[in-house]
């Protein structure tokens, strides 16, 4: 949450890794002035302006206890890897003192040049999966100096998701865990729903030889991630394919990506 959208995306191995190395460097740097300073001026009451390439790393930093919190890419972009920073976004980042990016963003760079030394760059690792969660969460709000608002943002957050996976398991069709396939991206909503994981697929391109494979698997369901959705992933086998979105919304209530996750797989097993 490692994560795309729309289609795969095409990034070179040694760009990724030149941009990652380039990107932790920075952060490293900046961290050494920044973090007592921006712990205390956090802990002084006023609060740090951060600045998030998308809702998902938004969304982290206000659970994180984070209350001024900018997003570059507009929510209704399906590819946030595909959005082109306009200059105003990147004065923004000027301005920040933390700047949330995921290093496979390819507009990383850019953001690394207008963030200059003030601003701390943060790597977020983008994963729904809940222990991940709660760890980015933590860690950003001893980042920011707010941990008590992350904890208790992180409290709620595990009581409403073992609800999800209480009122998902009541759901099963017959009372038994669903066999399902999902996209690597989209495998969290599979564990959330205590499901009978039988195989992933992506992020690279489906070979015919894997749907195949998929498909000798024999799932009820497909859990697809609709920001890289290529269409119907198992057409002929009659396994009903559910639409999980990773981003929340203009919001950044990270919550509603498990409710809403859980309300789609939901209605597609009460319709079993």
């Amino acid at each position: 949450m490692a994560l795309d959208r729309g289609r795969i995306v095409r990034q070179p191995a040694l760009l990724a890794l030149s941009l990652t190395t380039a990107l932790a460097l920075t952060a490293t740097a900046c961290g050494s002035d920044k973090d007592d300073s921006s712990d205390a001026k956090a802990k002084n009451g006023d609060a740090p302006v951060v600045v998030a390439t998308t809702t998902w790393e938004g969304a982290l930093a206000k659970a994180a206890g984070a209350q001024d919190v900018k997003v570059i890419v507009p929510p209704s972009v399906q590819h946030a890897p595909d959005y082109e920073p306009k200059p105003s976004d990147l004065a923004a980042v000027a301005d920040a003192d933390f700047v949330l990016y995921a290093p496979f963003e390819p507009f990383a760079k850019k953001i690394e040049e207008a963030a200059g030394s003030k601003a701390e760059l943060v790597e977020v690792a983008l994963d729904n999966d809940p222990a991940k969660t709660s760890a980015e969460v933590a860690r950003l709000g001893k980042k920011f100096g707010t941990e008590d608002a992350a904890a208790k943002w992180d409290a709620s957050f595990k009581r409403e998701y073992g609800a999800l996976r209480k009122e998902l398991k009541a759901a099963w069709p017959g009372g038994k865990a669903p066999a399902v396939v999902a996209q690597a991206y989209s495998a969290w909503s599979a564990k959330m729903a205590g499901a009978d994981l039988r195989g992933t697929y992506g992020p690279k391109a489906v070979t015919a030889a894997q749907l195949s494979a998929l498909a000798k698997k024999k799932p009820a369901y497909v859990f697809d991630n609709a920001h890289m959705t290529t269409g119907k992933v198992l057409p002929d086998t009659g396994a009903k394919q559910v639409d999980i979105v990773n981003f929340p919304g203009k919001d950044l209530d990270l919550l509603a990506v498990y409710k809403n996750a859980a309300e789609a797989i939901e209605k597609s097993m009460s319709a079993s």
